[in-house]
Formats: structure tokens, C-alpha cells, sequence
């Protein structure tokens, strides 16, 4: 995901070099990704109906909502595509003449970030100027969606990317005098309580937390080990949250063999993630940014 409105705005040129996309990465609004995988707006409504949600909801102008072009990745994808081009600036009906095409890179690149190849979350793009070719040969799919899936790469990287967690609930029963135990085993697995109160008519304490679902593996096991067995658990999926750190930030020294902590968690796991399928280290923007002018400003803005 991203946690700010890109710094730049960041373009990207067809393999032809004849047509040009313009586009801003940011945030969305907290609970629309929700509110997309639940299902509660659909892009098969009436673009009316789709602008009325997002305006009652989210107070966004009625015509942000019509302008939505994408969810991503699939159908209910929780990232937005919308076309927020001027008609004095861009022509508008070649625009919707490749529509197809930026919406196809728009969902590569949703389904593979550029961390590690995996999907984006809560990320709205906007297309703001695209230069197109005037013959429609030079606009085909095989210039028009690559182009696309580089500007969103590069828009998202200048957005200060972050990295995303899932994160279980996890009830535990346990006897008061276990309950200590509890807590030192889920201090150990960054997990927080939330709830913690006496079970009415048993002596019973029920313990609830939430506990990064990379670390909830294994948890049940710990939990008999320090209570001796007096203590279970349930755990399942609850929702997603942002991973401590910039997994951008190249001066994290990794220790081999020894877990990161606080602020470095993020980098440990991208580059984890990175070395496991192979792919290298270096997450560097000037792979998808052509022109060395622009290359320079972004650059010396992440620095």
C-alpha cells in the first residue's frame, strides 16, 4: 500500500515512445477496501449510483466516483483506477479508445507490486494527462498496457510505499494463575490484548488478542509449552495492517539469522520475500522511469 499522495507526478512512456501516461498514487480512504471486497459498490452499477455511494459515504465530489474506471485486481480488487484527465488537456475520446488497455495494466501491476510481486491494497490511482498517438496503430494493447503498468509502478514507489500484514484474533481460555504466561507468549509474538476479563461461573480467564498472523504460527504449541496445557486458542484472519518501517530504506542492516525488530521489520520482510522467488534485492525506481531528468527529482526526493 502507500501511506502519502505521490511527490511527483511521474510519466510513462510506450515501448514506440509515441503516447505518454500521466498518473498519482495515493492513499484510499479508510474502510473503501472493505467496503469493495464486501461487495457494498460494484462497478456494475450505474456510474450515477457508484458516484451517489462514494459522495454519501466518503464525501468525495460527485464526479471523482463516475470517474472510476477500475477495481483491482479482478472485480473487487480493493484499488481504484479513475480518469481525472481534463478535456482542455487530454483528448478525451482517444483516451477511452485504449481504455481497455490501461485497465489491464492497471490490474498487472494491482496483482504484483513492485515490494515483492504481491498484490496491492487500498491504492488509488489517477490518471491525470495521457498524450496519445494520433493513428490507432500506435495505440495498440502491446504499447498501451505495459506503459500503463510502469507509470503505476513508478507513481506507487514515489508515494512512500509501504508494506502490508495480515493479522489474526485470538481468543485464549486459560486459569488465572496462567494467565501472566499468556501474556509474556504473546509479547514475544508482537500480539496486544484486547479484551481480558474472568469467564462467568468457571475459573476460567478469557483472554482476547491480536497477534501479525506471521508470528501466530506455532502460537498453540507455545501456549501448552508455558502453561503447562492449561491454556487453548482459536485464531482466525481479522484484517490487514501496515508492517513497521520503510521497506524502502536501504541503510536497515540485516543480521543473518537473527530477527529484525521495530522499524526494520518492514525491510526484513521484503527482502526476505525477494530472495525467496528469486528476484533481486534492488527495488530501484529507475526501472520504470525513462527520463533522466525526472529520475534525478524523484531521487533526490527519497533521498
Amino acid at each position: 500500500t502507500v501511506a502519502e499522495t505521490s511527490a511527483v507526478m511521474v510519466y510513462g512512456d510506450s515501448p514506440n515512445g509515441k503516447n505518454r501516461l500521466t498518473i498519482i498514487a495515493e492513499p484510499v480512504d479508510q474502510g473503501i477496501a472493505e467496503d469493495i471486497e464486501a461487495g457494498h459498490v460494484s462497478l456494475d452499477w450505474p456510474a450515477r449510483q457508484v458516484g451517489q455511494f462514494f459522495e454519501a459515504n466518503y464525501g468525495w465530489d460527485v464526479l471523482a466516483g463516475r470517474s472510476i474506471w477500475a477495481f483491482g485486481p479482478g472485480e473487487s480488487g480493493p484499488n481504484i483506477l479513475s480518469d481525472e484527465t481534463l478535456a482542455g488537456d487530454t483528448d478525451r475520446a482517444r483516451l477511452r479508445s485504449v481504455r481497455d488497455s490501461i485497465r489491464q495494466g492497471f490490474q498487472w501491476a494491482a496483482r504484483e507490486g513492485p515490494l515483492c510481486d504481491e498484490p496491492m491494497r487500498g491504492t488509488r490511482f489517477r490518471i491525470v494527462n495521457a498524450a496519445l498517438a494520433d493513428a490507432a496503430i500506435h495505440r495498440g494493447g502491446g504499447q498501451i498496457i505495459p506503459a500503463a503498468r510502469r507509470v503505476c509502478y513508478s507513481s506507487f514507489l514515489t508515494a512512500e510505499p509501504r508494506l502490508m500484514e495480515p493479522v489474526n484474533f485470538v481468543e485464549i481460555q486459560a486459569p488465572a494463575a496462567c494467565v501472566a504466561a499468556v501474556y509474556t507468549v504473546l509479547g514475544r509474538r508482537r500480539g496486544h490484548v484486547t479484551h481480558d476479563a474472568p469467564k462467568p461461573g468457571s475459573p476460567m480467564y478469557m483472554i482476547q488478542a491480536q497477534v501479525p498472523t506471521i508470528d501466530a504460527s506455532g502460537l498453540e504449541t507455545d501456549l501448552r509449552t508455558y502453561t503447562q496445557g492449561q491454556a487453548f486458542c482459536q485464531h482466525y484472519f481479522d484484517h490487514w495492517q501496515v508492517v513497521p518501517g520503510d521497506p524502502l530504506d536501504a541503510s536497515v542492516v540485516l543480521q543473518p539469522l537473527e530477527p529484525s525488530a521495530g522499524q526494520q521489520l518492514a525491510r526484513d520482510f521484503v527482502l526476505k520475500t525477494r530472495r525467496r522467488k528469486g528476484l533481486s534485492d534492488d527495488i530501484s525506481i529507475d526501472k520504470f522511469i525513462d527520463d533522466p531528468t525526472l529520475r534525478d527529482v524523484v531521487r533526490s526526493l527519497q533521498q
